[in-house]
């Protein structure tokens, strides 16, 4: 709007001149104004002192500030409520919406920051990171092979391929790439204390037994004999059968014992299977002591329960089995992998298979077991 030639204490004058007895057509003649002006200010500033006319301007002023302050607000709300579809956690999402604000909304830069919670310096921070493209390629491949390793094992896998990245740099990109594992059910935590669990310092000093139970496609269930070395971790048997008898479990330890020597000893739980005299007359047979844990003390067979998570979580919730030979065949290249290429963290991110070649090697140069 153009300002006006004449200030209020003008205005008012003239508008005194007309109390006076001054006609209308010779006050706008002499001041060069129209009738419709002059009306115009009769109306506005009538009766009014120079005073009067000074509050009225100032109130005039702080009411067209607080319409531009609320114009403001409701316009960054509705910015806000556009733009916020999530929480803003990180300075790379935060500037994408003032880059956004600027561009469509109009705003500037040091307003679109403050409306959105960032340092101006902030925004303009350019970053001098490499380009990480290749390796989050890999590493969005190596998770979709693996899809319930979490970020520590796929660090060991890409340093087997000779990538040298620090864990930290691995768990950002692990993150960005949101290959984070959902946890399936809870976990047990143990109540009070317990006495620690004795270790084995040798290969075949202690196997553990221990059975898992799944389903077919057709609901037929099926059971699994999961047989454990407690040294090397190694993965001796995963035998699949809709019925795994007695007599059916002596054979299976008889088929191991030829392949890699008798163990010293065997822990299982009271199964029916476990106890029965075909198990009893075995132990007689063979000489191995058999060990069995307290009811209800899953915890004193850790070993094998510890890999009956590790095979539901990655094997059995991961495939629909069509049939028994099916699931043999799938259980048994799991079994396999789980042996000769899954890293183990207990064993600083060897193999079983590693673990246990390192161990004899150690074993035959310096006469004592790793």
């Amino acid at each position: 709007m153009r300002k006006s030639r004449f200030s209020e204490e003008q205005i008012i004058g003239i508008l005194k001149e007309h109390q006076a007895g001054i006609p209308v057509v010779d006050l706008c003649r002499k001041h060069g104004i129209s009738d419709a002006t002059f009306y115009t200010w009769r109306t506005k500033y009538g009766g009014m002192e120079v005073s009067d006319a000074r509050n009225l301007k100032a109130l005039e002023e702080e009411n067209r500030k607080l319409k531009k302050l609320l114009a403001e607000s409701m316009l960054d709300v509705a910015t806000l409520r556009e733009a916020l579809g999530k929480k803003l956690l990180t300075p790379s999402s935060r500037r994408k919406v003032v880059t956004w604000a600027i561009e469509e909304k109009g705003y500037s830069q040091r307003r679109a920051c403050g409306l959105i919670g960032i340092e101006p310096k902030t925004y303009r921070y350019a970053s001098t990171r490499g380009d990480d493209t290749a390796l989050r390629q890999r590493l969005r491949e190596l998770a979709s092979l693996r899809r319930r390793f979490g970020y520590r094992r796929l660090l060991i896998l890409l340093r087997r391929e000779g990538k040298e990245i620090n864990h930290k740099k691995l768990f950002r990109l692990y993150r960005e790439e949101r290959l984070s594992v959902r946890r399936r059910g809870g976990r047990k935590r143990a109540l009070g204390t317990r006495a620690p669990m004795t270790l084995p310092q040798a290969p075949n000093q202690r196997w553990s037994l221990d059975f898992v139970s799944d389903v077919l496609a057709d609901g037929r269930r099926f059971r699994v004999l999961v047989i454990v070395d407690d040294f090397t971790r190694e993965c001796l048997a995963l035998v699949a059968d809709t019925s795994l008898s007695s007599h059916r479990v002596v054979r299976e330890l008889d088929a191991i014992i030829q392949r890699r020597g008798k163990p010293l000893m065997v822990v299982s739980d009271n199964g029916t299977e476990l106890t029965s005299h075909a198990v009893l007359r075995w132990q007689q047979d063979t000489g191995v002591e058999w060990h069995y844990i307290a009811p209800g003390k899953p915890v004193q067979n850790a070993f094998v329960e510890s890999l009956n998570g590790r095979f539901r979580d990655e094997c059995l919730n991961e495939h629909l089995f069509q049939g028994l030979p099916m699931a043999r065949r799938i259980i048994e290249a799991w079994r396999i992998d789980y042996n000769g290429h899954r890293p183990h963290t207990s064993l600083g991110g060897l193999t079983p298979n590693e673990f246990a070649a390192r161990s004899r090697q150690d074993h035959n140069q310096n006469g004592f077991w790793l």
